[in-house]
């Protein structure tokens, strides 16, 4: 019987280990799994590699990890956000590195990682400083520059409800980064408010099929 099902947070993120590569779903606060990124805390993982939409918003979520010193380098679209002075602090000290990449171009990267595709030539970022050390080439007369695949060891995303198979929907906006990145890591564990029985779920509003999900808790 396929149960995907942990008891606790703890159970969720077992075995995610140092140094790994870590997707954290979400648009600032709206879709992000915060009890399960704060989770790592207690796991004591370190020298992670975050990849977000941003670098965190206060002092929870990515922004908790970051103060625990628990990043070693993050990658996303937008590091000054609402309120970003963990961030901050840590960049102008030096204690973290940060890659720029434009929000489509993340999304497509992690896609093309999902879809087992090499990687993708975009005019987004060409001729500008994010394209330096990258391979350009001219395609009807315009610039694109190639992006390789962006993969997680484990992908930590957030969904409204799931069955024990795994399968997610989602609230509104809420799905955002969630269903590339549930498709782009080695393991994915989601968070969700419900559990539902099988068949409760209509497969017309299901967004993540649970071939994708791991594991999955109620937060």
């Amino acid at each position: 019987m396929i149960d995907k099902r942990v008891k606790n947070l703890a159970a969720a993120v077992a075995g995610i280990k140092s140094g790994s590569t870590v997707l954290c779903a979400g648009f600032g606060s709206v879709g992000e799994p915060i009890e399960l990124i704060e989770a790592l805390i207690p796991l004591g993982v370190k020298d992670l590699t975050v990849v977000a939409n941003n670098a965190g918003t206060g002092e929870t979520g990515i922004a908790a990890l970051i103060r625990e010193g628990r990043v070693r380098k993050v990658i996303c679209s937008y590091p000054r956000t609402t309120d970003p002075h963990v961030f901050e602090a840590a960049y102008k000290a030096g204690k973290i590195e940060l890659e720029l990449v434009p929000q489509g171009t993340l999304s497509e990267r992690m896609r093309a990682a999902a879809a087992g595709i090499g990687g993708f030539y975009t005019p987004t970022g060409a001729e500008s400083k994010l394209a330096a050390g990258k391979e350009t080439k001219i395609i009807d007369g315009r610039t694109y520059v190639l992006e390789k695949p962006l993969k997680g060891d484990v992908a930590l995303i957030r969904g409204l409800k799931s069955d024990r198979w795994g399968n997610l929907v989602y609230r509104k906006s809420a799905r955002n980064f969630n269903p590339v990145m549930a498709a782009a890591a080695a393991l994915t564990v989601a968070q969700v408010q419900e559990v539902v029985d099988l068949g409760a779920l209509d497969p017309e509003t299901v967004v993540t099929p649970g071939i994708f999900v791991d594991r999955v808790v109620v937060v």
